[in-house]
Order: C-alpha cells, then structure tokens, then sequence
C-alpha cells in the first residue's frame, strides 16, 4: 500500500498560474495528481525551487497535499537553462526534509530533467525509488524546433539518458512518446509506463457559449482560441499566420491568445507577434489576454468555436483535452502525443507540419461547416471522457506499488 508520495518539480510551481513564466500544463498536471492522490488517503509533498523572496517554507494546499518550498541558488526566477548549477544544491534540501518525514515515502515521482537528475541523486542517497516523467524531451524538440530557436543544451540531453538508465520507471503520456524514448534515447520497454494526464470533468464540461461570452463581455462572431506559452516551441507564431488568412474569408472571426510569454525569448516572439498584428490592421480582432486561473479556462473554452494548437513538440496536449472536455473541437499540429489526445475527424482535426495556409484552411472547414462542427463537438465531449485523474491516479498507484515492492526485494 503507497502511503505517502513526493513529487519533484524543481524549475516550476504547482502554485503558479499556467502560462506564467515556466508554468504551463506540467503545472496542472503536478497539481491535479497532487489533489487526486490526497483525496484518495496518500500524503503528498510537492518539492519546488524557492524562485522569489518571502515564499512561505511550506504551503499547505489541501488535506495532505503540501508543496515546501527548498532555497536552491538566489531566491529569483533563473532561466531554466541555468539551472542545473543548482540541482545538487536542491537535492540536498529535498533529501534533509525527507528524512523528517513520518511516515518516509515510498516512492518518488520526478518531472522534468531537471527534477529527474535532483531525483536520482535523492535515490543514490536516500534508497527510495524513482518514477520520472519527463513531458518534452531534449532530442525531439530538436527535431521540429524553428529554424531560430536555439537548440537544447548537450548537458540536458546526457542528463535525459542517465535519468532512462536509472530511474526504476519513466512515464510517458502516450504511446508516442514511449515510442520516443525508445528511439531517441534506447530506453528500455520493461520500464517504460504509458499513463495519459486527465481531466478535472466536474470543472471542465460543455456549457452555454452565450452564456460564457456574456460572462467574459465577448460577441456572437466566429471566435478561435490559443491557450499555452508565447514562445516558438508553442507555435503561436503558425497561429497568428493562419489567422491572417483565415481573416480574409471568414468575415468577423476574431483570435484570442491566453497565455504570457515563457523562456529567454518568450518576450521578444510576443513583441513580434504584436507587431504582425499590426501590420495585418487586426489588432482589433486579435487579442493577446495574459494569463488567466486555470479555473477561469472553462468559459474560455466554451466562449470559443474552435481551439488551435499549433506545437512544434507536445507530449500530450493537455489544454485539447480539456477543450474537448468542454465540447470544443480542436484543430492541431499532428506532433508528438497530439494524435493520440485529438482523435482525427470524431474530436477534432489535425495538419502536417507547421504551414499556416493548411492550418488556417482546417480552421476555416470547422468555421465555416455546422454541420462538422456538430460533430466534431459530440465527439470531442465523449472522447475526452478517456481522460480523467481517478483513473490517472489509479495506473499511478498500481506502478508506485509495483517500483517500491521491486526495490524491497
């Protein structure tokens, strides 16, 4: 029986606002497993980086799910990419607050390299074992990245393979980035898990679109929806250009993008962006609405007729799950776990590659179509209901069991 669980989220907050900074789906997912896991009995303890001053050493956010905030480098937000410096430094912080614990935890759960490599040092030390999720991947980021975006570090990519090598279990999101880590890193299939994020259905469900337009003061046009990071791993930059064509044959279509700008050059694409808004004369139909509470994304999603997401790499997807959830169809890179979240002509549609005539031509076929649209808003509500975290959190405490009895033997 699994009593009690840390995860490790060194670079990134379960507390922070998706969207903001660091924080996107991997945020939400850290939370919603941290929520669905206390309510089953299991005592959760999120680790994070200290990253501003004043951060209370530990918050307690519901019955038995905490998240303790460990002083690694300066108490100030570092580029991720420089970060690394620190892991040690974390680790030995998670590792002196863990041996306070009573009960200690039977497993740890590590997302993202960075908090994988700060876990294999607790496991070296500590004994405890070790599931990783690592929800993007160095090497396939690679491999679909824009042509201006640097690279990712020779430093994360060796970290990726000796967390593979070591950690007790990897968890993929979906059968395409288990086949990923297979192929790119050589993992080995006997300690591969393929365990999708869910949805949080009593919050996101279908609803009235006029009732959440009037709730968030919008009009009764054709609206298309953004919600993720401004950065160009994102594709927001495919989403703008395909709304420039989709401008000109869809009368009154208007554009909202919800979300900040994330990473050393999430600024400068933003001000780009902003600047090709102008220059199109559509600043009056294309929005740029910050970040929002994930709570508020439900209306969001209702309020709109279509949900873009345009990713150069997606391990999963998890704002085309929740859209689905919420009876909005999903036009999308067909990248990475994507395919496996948005299934082709019943939830949604999906393009090859990044050219935004053909992304702007799929947004115009659910636009313009009733009649698709209809269906693919059916199919997007009954697909969704594949994902959900009572389910999540139950393959996730069959695999926790099954590591820890691994290393009792």
């Amino acid at each position: 029986m699994i009593d009690r669980v840390v995860l490790v989220s060194m670079h990134t907050s379960p507390l922070l606002t998706p969207g903001e900074g660091t924080a996107g789906g991997m945020n939400v997912y850290v939370d919603e497993l941290a929520r669905a896991m206390a309510s089953r009995g299991v005592e959760v303890d999120v680790f994070t980086r200290r990253d501003r001053p004043g951060l209370a050493d530990m918050v307690e956010v519901s019955a038995r799910y905490r998240v303790h905030h460990v002083t690694a480098g300066p108490d100030r937000a570092v580029d991720t990419a420089d970060l690394a410096a620190f892991v040690v430094e974390f680790a030995d912080g998670v590792a002196a607050l863990i041996e306070t614990m009573d009960p200690p935890p039977d497993v740890v759960h590590s997302h993202y390299w960075l908090s994988g490599w700060a876990a294999i040092v607790l496991k070296r030390r500590l004994g405890i074992p070790v599931a990783n999720s690592f929800h993007t991947l160095g090497r396939v980021k690679d491999l679909t990245r824009r042509f201006d975006d640097p690279p990712e570090p020779l430093l994360r990519i060796a970290t990726e393979h000796e967390v593979i090598e070591e950690a007790d279990c990897v968890v993929a999101s979906t059968p395409a980035e288990a086949a990923d880590l297979m192929e790119h890193y050589g993992a080995d299939p006997g300690r591969l898990c393929t365990s999708p994020p869910g949805v949080d259905h009593t919050l996101f469900h279908p609803g009235s679109r006029a009732a959440a337009r009037r709730r968030l003061g919008l009009g009764d046009g054709p609206r298309v929806l953004y919600v993720g990071r401004i950065q160009p791993l994102k594709g927001v930059d495919v989403a703008v250009e395909a709304f420039v064509l989709l401008s000109r044959r869809i009368p009154g279509v208007e554009l909202d993008l919800v979300g900040g700008p994330s990473g050393s050059n999430g600024e400068p694409e933003l001000d780009r962006l902003i600047r090709r808004v102008h220059e199109a004369a559509l600043s009056a139909r294309v929005r740029f609405r910050g970040t929002m509470p994930h709570r508020a994304l439900a209306d969001w999603y209702r309020a709109a007729d279509v949900l873009h997401v345009p990713s150069r790499s997606e391990s999963f997807g998890l704002v085309a799950a929740e859209a689905q959830a919420c009876g909005v169809p999903v036009v999308a890179a067909r990248v990475g776990g994507l395919p496996d979240v948005v299934q082709e002509g019943r939830s949604g549609l999906l393009v090859d590659g990044w050219d935004p005539s053909d992304h702007a031509a799929a947004l115009e076929t659910v636009l313009s179509d009733a009649a698709t649209a209809g269906v693919l808003s059916r199919g997007a509500v009954e697909w969704s209901e594949r994902f959900s975290w009572p389910a999540t959190v139950n393959r996730f405490l069959e695999l926790y069991g099954g590591i820890a009895a691994r290393v009792e033997l």
